[in-house]
């Protein structure tokens, strides 16, 4: 019994030993596909792209054909009435959200216009990317929430919530992981951020 119990941790010590270890990590647990697309519209729209891949990682675990009971479709899980209105502000009028450039473009700059109306609160936009735009304001408007907001367990959505703390921890394990010299999110004010909205559309 006693030697059946020393192979048993032995084994354990040996997996958890192997699945903290960074390469093993980057390959199974955090992988980074489609870094280059990442790496550009989170540049060009003033995103983290680690919080771009997170949100990624989260909604579709990376699956370009992934649809939800709900309707969103694609990598970043993106509504179609949110796709129409995405391609208004853009200035274009056909789009395919299964495709992997488009989608991560629109969801993109969805994640920035968020953190730009929700005045760079992190926590706020990314309630607001799963709930809905609008039922984040009713929340701020009935719980006297301000834009220094920061507590995720205060979400009244169980569903909202736990997403809010996934996106989080995957986006401090994927800045672990990849962060380099080269590699770095540059931090900006995003709430100067200025972007062309419907202000009273509520999706």
């Amino acid at each position: 019994m006693l030697r059946k119990i020393f192979v048993i941790l032995s084994v354990v010590s040996v997996v958890y030993f192997l699945i903290s270890l960074p390469s093993v990590q980057k390959k199974f647990l955090y992988p980074f596909p489609y870094r280059s697309e990442i790496e550009i519209y989170s540049s060009k729209w003033h995103v983290d792209k680690f919080l771009t891949i997170a949100v990624m990682k989260v909604e579709s675990n990376f699956q370009e054909s992934a649809n939800s009971h709900s309707g969103a479709v694609g990598l970043m899980q993106i509504m179609p009435d949110t796709a129409n209105w995405i391609a208004i502000q853009l200035n274009e009028s056909l789009f395919n959200l299964q495709n992997p450039d488009t989608n991560i473009r629109y969801g993109t700059w969805y994640l920035a216009e968020l953190q730009d109306e929700f005045k760079g609160n992190e926590v706020l936009a990314l309630a607001a990317y799963n709930a809905g735009r609008g039922n984040v304001h009713d929340w701020i408007e009935k719980n006297h929430w301000d834009y220094n907001f920061s507590d995720p367990d205060k979400i009244p959505y169980a569903e909202t919530r736990d997403y809010v703390k996934k996106v989080l921890h995957c986006r401090e394990k994927y800045a672990k992981l990849y962060s380099t010299n080269d590699f770095m999110a540059t931090p900006i004010a995003l709430h100067e951020l200025r972007f062309a909205r419907l202000k009273y559309l509520s999706l």
